[in-house]
């Protein structure tokens, strides 16, 4: 019997319809190669929403987001867009209302360095021969950036700006369980990132980390300061397995692993709602690049980020996971044969520059292997 699922596609602005177009392109050889199917409705989101219909999250984007399993999210904004008001630009407009109507608190974000592209990471190479995989779970709808009260006002002559950083246990507990879940399908080593020796959100924070640790006890938990583990990241990332932060602290970090990563043009994210009976999540699976505008039309862009958000909601949304590790799988081969789009061309004996439709093809011939 035939699986079928239903998903919502976004392409986005600058160089999202052009990645997107490739990992539809892998995500149907997955579909005939696997036995399932996967029906999409493309909407308007961002900078096109904004152009055609003078919103960048129309309400009929929504509705169509509402009615599918998961979302597949391209990038949005743009030069073109920074003139209006912050709440009507892309980012703004479209991003943190589909994470807040949708209830998206775990961001899940993969900093893969592979072997054959240690070269492009700024970490020494010695210290990653064999590269590195990292998974940074984040938590993404809490903490300082959503906590009250914040705002500003004169005290004492002075102006002054505040904001308040407050998480609840239960906001705790269910980011924690997403990583202890991620880190069970790995190495079973989880990390755990706070400032407990300052923070009072911190000690509970971590008070609350334990006390979930012990439903999973298959996994080794550790502790770790942010500032040390920023300096960690850096001088050894293969200490590192899954890694559960709050958001400010998620929010630096995940950006800081992309960078040693090499190139955001190879790492996906997603963003996770509740876990539902089926151990499936409603998600929003998108590239950790922005829109690029500065190279969109050219053929150039790496479509890799956008192809292995395609394997992750299959993975955390759709429930086929053999077709996920193929499609992993097939990305290794291509890198392995040498293709290599621009943002990780160096030129040497063994490397070929690829477009970004060559790169999806080379992708897609090693799927259908």
């Amino acid at each position: 019997m035939t699986r079928n699922h239903n998903i919502t596609v976004l392409a986005g602005d600058g160089i999202g319809p052009e990645v997107m177009i490739q990992a539809l392109r892998v995500l149907d050889v997955a579909c005939a190669k696997f036995g399932f199917t996967v029906q999409r409705e493309r909407c308007l989101v961002g900078g096109a929403a904004i152009d055609a219909v003078g919103c960048p999250l129309p309400k009929e984007t929504v509705e169509a987001c509402d009615k599918a399993d998961a979302i597949l999210f391209g990038s949005v904004g743009g030069p073109k867009w920074e003139n209006l008001a912050p709440d009507e630009q892309p980012e703004r407009g479209a991003l943190l209302p589909l994470r807040k109507h949708f209830g998206l608190f775990a961001n899940l974000r993969p900093g893969v360095c592979l072997p054959e592209l240690s070269h492009a990471s700024p970490v020494k190479n010695e210290l990653i021969p064999n590269g590195f995989d990292v998974l940074c779970v984040r938590e993404l709808t809490g903490g300082i950036y959503f906590g009250t009260p914040k705002g500003r006002k004169e005290e004492n002559g002075d102006n002054v700006a505040f904001d308040t950083m407050v998480y609840s246990k239960s906001e705790i507990d269910r980011i924690c369980r997403v990583a202890f879940t991620a880190a069970m399908a790995r190495d079973k080593c989880l990390c755990s990132v706070d400032k407990a020796n300052v923070l009072q959100s911190s000690v509970l924070w971590r008070e609350t980390v334990i006390e979930v640790s012990k439903d999973f006890p298959e996994v080794e938990l550790s502790h770790m300061y942010v500032d040390n583990a920023a300096m960690q990241l850096v001088k050894q990332p293969t200490s590192f397995d899954v890694m559960v932060t709050g958001n400010l602290f998620g929010d630096i970090l995940s950006d800081e692993m992309a960078m040693i990563a090499g190139s955001l043009g190879m790492l996906p994210s997603a963003s996770l709602g509740q876990r539902k009976e089926s151990g499936l999540y409603f998600g929003m699976y998108e590239p950790s690049g922005g829109s690029a505008p500065d190279i969109a039309g050219q053929g150039i862009a790496n479509p890799i980020a956008q192809i292995l958000s395609v394997s992750m909601m299959l993975r955390y949304s759709l429930g086929e996971a053999e077709a996920a590790d193929a499609i992993d799988a097939a990305v290794n081969a291509a890198i392995a044969s040498g293709m290599r789009t621009g943002d990780l061309y160096t030129g040497e004996e063994g490397e070929t520059k690829a477009t970004t439709d060559e790169m999806g093809e080379a992708i897609i011939t090693a799927l259908q292997l």
